[in-house]
C-alpha cells in the first residue's frame, strides 16, 4: 500500500481557495474512493494550492491518480497547474506536483503531508521540502518518506509528464506507530521553519506574506482522518514562563 498525494494551482486567484472550490472538491472525492482507494481527502489547502491524498494499493495507483486529477479538472476555477499535464516528456509544462510513500502492511495508515505555496514561484521552496525529508529520514518508527524534490521532468503514474518548472512541492512521510507521529512531524516543521523567510499556516490559510517568501501546512492523514497539525504545534511551542 502507498500514500499518493497530489498538488495543484486551482484558484481562480493567486493567494487563497474559495470555500466553494474546497467544497466542491471534498464532495466530489467519494468518486476516488470508488475507484478503490482505501481512504481519500482534501488534505491540504494552503494559500491558492490543494493537496488531495489517498492510501491505495500498489496494483490501483495509476488508476487513483487519474481519478484525482480528473476530480481537480471538475472542481477548477482555472486549470492553472493541470494545463502544464502532458503525456510526453517534450510537451510537459509548469504542472502539478507529486509525492508518494510506502504504508507497511501490518500497520494502520497513517501519514504526515507538508503542502507548500509560493507566490511567485521561490526557487528556494525545494531546498525547505528537501530538509522536511532530511529530517524525517533515520527516525525511529518511520518508514517511508517521499523522493526529493529535483529540477527534471518528472513523470506521474497514470496522469503523464510536468516539467521541471513545478514549484510548490508537497513532501509525504509514513509513520509506523500513533505516537510517533508528533515527534516525526515536529522535526520536518522545525526544519523547514530553520529556513529563511518560511511559515507554518493553518489549513486554509491565505498567502498573506510578501513575495519572497514561502508559507506550508502540515497535515497528519490518519486512518482515513486530517488533523491540522499547525494547532498543536502552535500550543506545544509556547515557552512556558
Amino acid at each position: 500500500m502507498k500514500i499518493t498525494a497530489i498538488g495543484a494551482d486551482i484558484s481562480k486567484n493567486d493567494v487563497s481557495c474559495s470555500t466553494m472550490l474546497v467544497e466542491n472538491i471534498e464532495k466530489s472525492l467519494y468518486k476516488v474512493k470508488k475507484l478503490g482507494a482505501r481512504d481519500v481527502a482534501l488534505t491540504n489547502v494552503t494559500g491558492d494550492d490543494v493537496v488531495v491524498s489517498a492510501f491505495v494499493e500498489d496494483d490501483l495507483l495509476e488508476i487513483v491518480n487519474e481519478g484525482i486529477v480528473n476530480v481537480l479538472k471538475e472542481s477548477a476555477e482555472n486549470l492553472g497547474d493541470l494545463s502544464g499535464i502532458s503525456q510526453t516528456p517534450e510537451g510537459a509544462g509548469e504542472g502539478i506536483s507529486y509525492a508518494e510513500s510506502t504504508v507497511r502492511k501490518d500497520r494502520y495508515p497513517d501519514a504526515i503531508v507538508l503542502g507548500f505555496d509560493t507566490y511567485g514561484g521561490e526557487p528556494f521552496v525545494a531546498d525547505v521540502a528537501n530538509s522536511t525529508i532530511d529530517a524525517a529520514k533515520g527516525m525511529k518508527n518511520l518508514t517511508d518518506v517521499s523522493d526529493y524534490i529535483e529540477s527534471k521532468i518528472r513523470k506521474i503514474p497514470g496522469v503523464g509528464y510536468v516539467s521541471p518548472e513545478t514549484d510548490d512541492p508537497v513532501v509525504v512521510a509514513t509513520v509506523e506507530n500513533i505516537e510517533s507521529v508528533g515527534v516525526i512531524a515536529s522535526a520536518m516543521i522545525g526544519a523547514a521553519l530553520g529556513n529563511k523567510n518560511v511559515y507554518l499556516v493553518k489549513r486554509g490559510t491565505t498567502c498573506n506574506v510578501l513575495p519572497g517568501s514561502v508559507i506550508f501546512s502540515a497535515t497528519a492523514f490518519m486512518n482515513g482522518n486530517i488533523i491540522d497539525l499547525a494547532v498543536p504545534f502552535e500550543n506545544k511551542t509556547r515557552i512556558l514562563r
